[in-house]
């Protein structure tokens, strides 16, 4: 049987372009991240899932983005300032038993709140496993549903994000997180 190409979004948020990449057998979020200055096409998240999940990448994108449905109105919905929209959408990535663990203690931090490495393996059941929770956190190919960006440095920093440091500040203004 011949699966169809992943469905895809494009919506700005925090005055950036995100997209969303979804399998639409199941409406499940497979890959999302932001375009930036050196990837204005956001063509890396494509890059990621194929290294990730290259059964599933080679499907291929539909020829052109869905604008109408659930994962499109939730996205539209947040970069409105309901923050809660996208806490149900649902999402799926290849995982191990910690980095499974540390995304699902992701996505129960509250918008509006930003937790520190070391609280986010605790979260996840291994307080002692703080670089591997970090390394979850890089590793995560659903950003901004899987709010890694939510993930602060116990020092008050920002830390690292993989679409830039800017991006993850304007995110965390956007939840009042930070102000």
């Amino acid at each position: 049987m011949t699966r169809q190409p992943l469905s895809h979004t494009v919506v700005d948020i925090v005055d950036r372009p995100f997209r969303a990449i979804w399998t639409p057998e199941d409406g499940a979020i497979r890959a999302a991240g932001f375009a930036t200055d050196a990837d204005p096409e956001g063509s890396s998240l494509m890059d990621r899932l194929v290294r990730l999940d290259a059964s599933l990448s080679a499907r291929g994108l539909a020829a052109s983005p869905s604008d109408d449905g659930p994962i499109p109105d939730a996205l539209r919905a947040y970069a409105r300032g309901d923050l809660a929209s996208i806490d149900a959408l649902p999402v799926a990535q290849p995982e191990t038993s910690f980095r499974g663990a540390v995304w699902r203690a992701l996505r129960g931090v509250p918008a509006g709140r930003a937790v520190t490495y070391t609280e986010l393996a605790s979260l996840a059941g291994r307080p002692a496993a703080v670089r591997a929770a970090a390394s979850g956190c890089a590793n995560n190919l659903v950003a901004l549903v899987v709010p890694c960006h939510r993930i602060v440095r116990t020092d008050g920093g920002l830390g690292g994000y993989l679409f830039g440091v800017d991006i993850k500040e304007r995110l965390l203004r956007h939840e009042g997180a930070i102000l």
